[in-house]
C-alpha cells in the first residue's frame, strides 16, 4: 500500500486532477480550520506566550513595523491588497509553473504543500493563537481599515478560523514558492524574485498586524518539516536485478525523473529500465 502511494505521489498527474486534488485539499482545509471553535480568551493567551518568547529573545519589534508602515501613503493599502491576493493567487500561478515547466520538480512541491497544510491543520487546533490585530495589545487592522474588507467579519470568519494564527501558512506557502523559483527558475530576475518573495511576504504579514516573527517562524518550519517528509515518501526504491553472468545491479523502479535542484528528488534509471543505450 505505501509502495502504491509512494507511485502515485512520485509522478505529476493530467492538471485537472492536480487541480481538483489541491482545491478539495484547500477547501477541506479552511472548513476544518473554520470548525475549531476556538476561545478568544484561550488563544490571547497563547498569544501572550508568543510576545513573552519573543520579548526574551529581543525580538518583539513587531509593533514599529507596523507604525512605520503606516506613516507612509498608500502602502497600507498595497500591503493589505497583497495580504488577500498574493496567498493563494501566487502560491497557485507558482505551483502551475512548476506543473508545466519543471514537471520533474512538481511531485516534491506538491506533496510538501500537502503535508505542510495538514501539519498546520493539527497545529491550529491543538494550539489556537490570536493574531497580532485580535490580541488586544495595540496592533492595528489595517488590512479591514484600509481596503474596507473586514477580516473579522462573521462572512469570512465563517470560511476561516481567525485564531489559527500559528504557524503562518502565509509564510510557510511564500517560502516554498520562492525556494521553487529561486532554486528551479533559468532566468536571473526569475530567481532573484523568488528569493525575496518570503522577505516581501514577511513584512506584509507582520506590517497588518497578522502574524509575530514567531508565527512566520513556525511557518518556515512546518515546511521545512514537510519538505524533508516528501523527499522520505518519493525517496526512490532501489532494487537489484540480477543478470546471467552479471553482478547484480542497483537500479530505480519509482520516484520522479532525475532533475537538478534542491526541491527534486534524484533518480538513476539503470539500462534494464530504459530498454535502450
Amino acid at each position: 500500500m505505501f509502495l502504491a502511494l509512494r507511485s502515485q505521489l512520485a509522478r505529476p498527474h493530467r492538471a485537472l486532477a492536480e487541480i481538483a486534488a489541491l482545491a478539495g485539499l484547500y477547501v477541506l482545509y479552511e472548513l476544518c480550520r473554520g470548525a475549531g471553535g476556538a476561545d478568544l480568551s484561550l488563544a490571547r493567551a497563547h498569544t501572550a506566550d508568543v510576545v513573552s518568547f519573543e520579548r526574551g529573545l529581543h525580538i518583539f519589534h513587531e509593533r514599529a513595523v507596523q507604525d512605520w508602515a503606516q506613516g507612509l501613503p498608500f502602502l497600507p493599502v498595497v500591503l493589505g491588497l497583497a495580504y488577500m491576493s498574493m496567498h493563494l493567487g501566487v502560491t497557485a500561478a507558482a505551483v502551475r509553473w512548476v506543473y508545466r515547466r519543471r514537471p520533474d520538480a512538481f511531485p516534491v512541491v506538491r506533496t510538501t504543500l500537502v503535508v505542510a497544510t495538514a501539519f498546520s491543520l493539527a497545529i491550529y487546533v491543538l494550539y489556537p493563537a490570536a493574531p497580532p490585530r485580535l490580541a488586544g495589545i495595540g496592533f492595528s487592522d489595517t488590512v479591514s481599515a484600509r481596503t474596507h474588507l473586514n477580516l473579522s467579519s462573521n462572512l469570512l470568519g465563517s470560511f476561516y478560523d481567525p485564531l489559527a494564527a500559528v504557524p503562518s501558512l502565509h509564510f510557510g506557502y511564500a517560502l516554498l514558492v520562492g525556494a521553487a523559483i529561486a532554486s528551479l527558475a533559468r532566468r536571473r530576475w526569475a530567481r532573484l524574485v523568488g528569493a525575496l518573495y518570503p522577505a516581501f511576504m514577511l513584512f506584509d504579514i507582520v506590517a497588518t498586524g497578522n502574524h509575530f516573527l514567531f508565527d512566520a517562524s513556525a511557518g518556515g518550519g512546518v515546511v521545512a518539516a514537510a519538505w524533508c517528509v516528501a523527499l522520505l515518501l518519493l525517496k526512490p526504491s532501489r532494487v537489484r536485478v540480477a543478470g546471467a553472468g552479471r553482478s547484480p545491479q542497483r537500479t530505480e523502479t519509482t520516484g520522479p525523473a532525475s532533475f537538478r535542484g534542491p526541491l527534486c528528488v534524484r533518480t538513476e534509471s539503470g539500462p534494464s529500465l530504459r530498454g535502450g543505450r
